[in-house]
């Protein structure tokens, strides 16, 4: 369920819709001025998470490029300048949410 305008949903891709195999791995919101996320140690080796994170860095750019006409290796650029400043700055807290009772 979400409060977001259609246009701003996500939706599953055929190819992950129709592979048995698939496995979520992340989920990431935008949430009270900070990012909250659902993450699954998906991965043996967590470096991996290292990786899709590039990943989705380019794939952030191509998206800022088909949906809003940016340069895209621009973006990249400023997407990359962001992870710096992210991973040099004060950071965010971790805190693991509890449950709630249903």
């Amino acid at each position: 369920m979400s409060n977001e305008p259609s246009e701003f949903q996500l939706t599953v891709p055929d190819s992950v819709a129709s592979d048995l195999d698939a496995v979520e791995m992340l989920r990431c919101w935008w949430s009270r001025g900070e990012p909250v996320m659902a993450i699954k140690p998906a991965f043996q080796d967590p470096r991996a998470y290292g990786g899709l994170l590039a990943i989705a860095a380019r794939n952030i750019a191509y998206v800022y490029h088909a949906a809003k006409g940016l340069d895209e290796d621009e973006t990249y650029r400023q997407v990359l300048s962001g992870l710096e400043a992210a991973l040099a700055g004060p950071g965010y807290q971790t805190v693991a949410e509890t449950k709630s009772e249903a």
